[in-house]
């Protein structure tokens, strides 16, 4: 009796059942789960590695710095004024009446003797015409008088002459007397007659000169400042004499008076440079010079001040009395030193920098969580930018990346700068003016 045959094996079951066994008998290292893993780990370690450079780089300190520049320093005085001619002249009338003529108007150029304006004439020349009609009476009562004089001098020379002759017995003594006293007479209206002409002559020349005086001339080379009058003016100069034209001798050469205050006045001297600016030139500095500082001060609202005149070159003729100019003085000027910024004297790294306080890195936990005391502000006042010149001060250089003091001497100061001298210092140097916040 035939035995049932087997079935025919299944061709997928056994191929999976022959991977399986491949895979069992393959090494764990070879195994694809062993290489995700490390792929992973590997992935992580890049991560931390990453993480932790982008957080020492957050961590170190970043500084601000600027190089030493060499130029020129200078202490100076700031002041307000206003532009005055070098010499004005108020040109004015003496006389009272009324103008007939005017012949300039403003900015017009004058010579010195120039006629400006004319008065009426007509009663001043009736005043010279009367004056000398007065003075030729005056010396017709002089030629009077003085012929009078001869006669009396005549009469007693005969009298006298026949008293000598007579022995005394002619004339009778009255009439001798009498002929002396009449002479005597003579004489004193002669001097009258004298003093009269004198009168009568300085009346006619008070009159011409009146009569001048009414045609009104420049007395300087300049420009017409100001006009005050008009044709048909009346002029009344009874109690002072009227201003009708303001002129300003050559305005290429100018004069800036400043108001500077008591705190600054010790600082200036004659001769020290300044410069000025005014608001219809924006964008340009003219030059000027000290010519005066005034020992009188002036008092406005509480506030001494003292003027000061600079000498202005205006050759271009762009500038004009009245501008109000914003001048700054130098009262100290070096050249070609090495300066640095205020901020940079100021500057000390913290947080471990240079050694000033605990590395950042060192910082336990517990101290990081507990806060730091704010920083104190320093006072403009207090500042080392601002010590006085010759004292010692530091600077803050990089080195491979970490700041290193460098001693200095401390010159002159504006404020902002500050001339610096000392070993190692040069021209480009770049110096630490401040240290940027480190990121938490």
């Amino acid at each position: 009796m035939n035995e049932p045959s087997a079935p025919p094996a299944n061709p997928v079951a056994t191929s999976d059942l022959q991977e399986l066994l491949a895979h069992a008998q393959r090494p764990w290292w070879r195994r694809a789960s062993t290489l995700l893993a490390l792929l992973l780990l590997l992935a992580i370690g890049a991560g931390i590695w990453f993480w932790q450079t982008q957080a020492t780089k957050q961590a170190a300190p970043q500084y601000i710095t600027q190089p030493v520049a060499r130029g020129r320093l200078a202490v100076t005085v700031n002041a307000t004024g206003t532009l005055q001619p070098t010499r004005s002249v108020a040109v004015g009338s003496e006389l009272s009446g009324t103008v007939a003529r005017v012949l300039v108007d403003v900015n017009d150029v004058v010579k010195k003797g120039q006629l400006l304006v004319e008065l009426d004439r007509a009663k001043l020349s009736d005043a010279v015409n009367s004056a000398r009609a007065e003075l030729q009476a005056a010396r017709a009562r002089r030629e009077q008088a003085a012929a009078t004089q001869q006669e009396t001098r005549a009469r007693l020379a005969r009298l006298e002459e026949a008293a000598r002759l007579s022995g005394g017995r002619l004339p009778a003594a009255t009439e001798l007397d009498s002929a002396r006293a009449a002479a005597t007479r003579a004489a004193a209206d002669l001097a009258a007659a004298e003093a009269n002409v004198a009168q009568a002559s300085a009346s006619l020349s008070s009159s011409q000169t009146n009569l001048a005086k009414s045609s009104i001339r420049s007395p300087i080379d300049g420009v017409v400042l100001a006009r005050n009058v008009e044709s048909g003016n009346a002029v009344a100069a009874s109690l002072q004499a009227v201003t009708l034209f303001t002129l300003a001798e050559d305005l290429r050469s100018m004069k800036l008076s400043v108001n500077v205050d008591e705190a600054d006045v010790a600082q200036l001297r004659v001769g020290q440079h300044a410069r000025f600016t005014v608001a219809a030139q924006p964008g340009r500095e003219y030059p000027a010079t000290v010519t005066r500082v005034a020992f009188g001060s002036t008092t406005t609202d509480n506030v001494v001040t003292y003027t000061t005149d600079l000498d202005v070159d205006n050759s271009d003729l762009s500038l004009r009395p009245g501008m109000t100019a914003n001048a700054v003085i130098a009262t100290v000027e070096h050249d070609g030193v090495l300066l640095v910024p205020n901020s940079a004297l100021r500057f000390t790294p913290t947080d471990g920098a240079g050694g000033g306080a605990a590395q950042t890195g060192g910082s336990s936990f517990v101290s990081k969580l507990i806060p730091r005391p704010p920083r104190v502000p320093r006072r403009a006042g207090t500042t080392e930018g601002s010590a006085a010149s010759g004292t010692e001060g530091t600077l803050w250089v990089l080195r491979d990346g970490k700041p290193v003091a460098l001693k200095v001497k401390r010159g002159l100061t504006d404020g902002r700068r500050t001339e610096v001298r000392g070993e190692g210092l040069a021209e480009g140097l770049a110096v630490i003016v401040d240290q940027a916040a480190m990121a938490k």
